[in-house]
């Protein structure tokens, strides 16, 4: 099993209609993307959260399975207009 973790900074730019769309629309990617078992996202509620307001974690079943995620066409309309608004961290581990 593979583990993706990832948060967002977001830019002045974005507004809270960008934020709440990214959470529905990543949310919506369980059951659409083969190998992807989980899906939990929302907004970060730590006050340790270094400006990091969004959070999620996805587990897939395997390094195969998280690769196709990666090119996958839902996740590739998502960061057509996500990735301008955003300063991300990744972390990818197995379990």
């Amino acid at each position: 099993m593979m583990i993706h973790m990832f948060a967002f900074r977001w830019k002045a730019v974005a507004t809270e209609a960008d934020k709440d769309r990214a959470i529905a629309e990543i949310s919506a990617f369980q059951g659409k993307i083969p190998g992807l078992l989980e899906v939990h996202v929302g907004k970060n509620v730590s006050p340790r959260g270094a400006g990091y307001e969004t959070g999620g974690v996805m587990k897939f079943t395997d390094t195969a399975a998280m690769a196709s995620y990666t090119v996958h066409p839902l996740h590739k309309t998502l960061l057509a207009w996500l990735l301008p608004l955003i300063d991300p961290i990744e972390v990818d581990f197995s379990a």
